[in-house]
């Protein structure tokens, strides 16, 4: 007796590739178009079908025997869940971002996207945009001119700034030496060196190094998301939550900080071109914004009083400074010895 799978794989090939649907429309050369019905069993392991899964092996039920057009949005969908879930989710992060993390600790998660697939997308635009700014921005480098190289007036400017100053310090002045300076250590003198390797001549290198340490630091945020929710762990250790909602917590208002920075960066650079007299007062504002709604947002998921709340949120920001600023040197640092 044949196996039961194989022959529940062999009748829905078989059904899809003879099945006609009546009033299928007809393609170019006059060939009507047929019709695929639905799988009715699961391609990988052959258990019948109830839903969008496999209840067996949790396999997809995705025929991507079809046109490319469902296929991309087949993809899209399994990639991103982009339907209405992906704008609900952005909509209740700009105007509630505490709305999600307590749907999530509360079982409500079918409607929202998954807090770490939603900071790996803005994680990804938002240091895509700051890598762009990177590269069109311009960095200006020393440039070592002589005296005859500058303007008549400049010359006049340094000649007689050089007769106010005595002979000693004229020679030192013009006097080019190499020396090491003796109270250097060793880590000092070996970041002098790593500097003046990567950031070249005059520092002509200093935009490569500058994109290759924003290259850098997602993987650098991605560590502090823990070290965050640990600060957060800390700040509540009376409170007995678990270390897991705080790590929800900080995906979530890190996503959010990406997406407002953004937005704020975008209305800022709009009104420097249509409105530049307002830019001071709209940005004032957007800012005063987003830090409020990062109060509010600890104060709904953790709460507590407003007094209370405002403690935390200052001791809990200066903590997180503190550890951006590590993590920064600390990539900084690794940007600097890797070749």
């Amino acid at each position: 007796m044949s196996d039961e799978p194989a022959k529940f794989i062999l009748g829905d090939t078989t059904i899809s590739a003879l099945e006609e649907h009546p009033d299928g429309k007809r393609g170019f050369f006059g060939r009507r178009r047929r019709q695929r019905t639905p799988l009715a069993h699961c391609e990988n392991c052959g258990a019948p079908l109830t839903g969008r899964y496999c209840a067996q092996c949790g396999q997809p039920a995705i025929d991507y025997r079809r046109s490319f057009r469902h296929v991309i949005v087949d993809v899209l969908d399994s990639f991103l869940n982009w339907d209405s879930k992906f704008i609900a989710t952005i909509g209740w992060l700009l105007v509630r971002p505490w709305h999600l993390t307590n749907e999530f600790l509360a079982g409500r998660r079918v409607r929202y996207l998954h807090p770490l697939r939603l900071y790996l997308l803005a994680s990804i635009l938002f240091f895509l945009g700051v890598n762009q700014l990177a590269k069109s921005a311009h960095i200006p480098t020393r440039s070592n001119l002589k005296r005859e190289e500058l303007p008549p007036q400049a010359q006049a400017k340094l000649d007689a700034a050089l007769e106010k100053l005595p002979s000693t310090k004229k020679e030192e002045f013009f006097q080019i030496t190499d020396k090491d300076d003796p109270s250097k250590n060793a880590f000092e003198k070996w970041i002098e060196a790593r500097t003046k390797e990567k950031f070249g001549e005059n520092g002509a290198n200093a935009q490569a190094f500058l994109i290759t340490l924003i290259n850098n630091l997602p993987g650098m945020m991605l560590c502090c998301i823990p070290l965050f929710a640990f600060v957060l762990k800390i700040l509540y250790l009376r409170r007995h939550i678990f270390y897991i909602d705080h790590l929800i917590y900080a995906l979530h208002i890190h996503t959010f900080a990406y997406v407002g920075i953004m937005l704020i960066g975008f209305a800022t650079m709009g009104l420097n071109r249509i409105a530049p007299n307002l830019v001071g007062w709209v940005s004032a504002v957007l800012w005063t914004t987003f830090a409020v709604q990062i109060f509010l947002s600890i104060r709904r998921v953790y709460r507590q009083g407003w007094f209370f709340s405002l403690i935390k949120f200052c001791f809990g920001g200066v903590a997180y400074l503190m550890v951006l600023s590590i993590a920064l040197l600390a990539t900084f640092l690794v940007t600097l010895a890797l070749p």
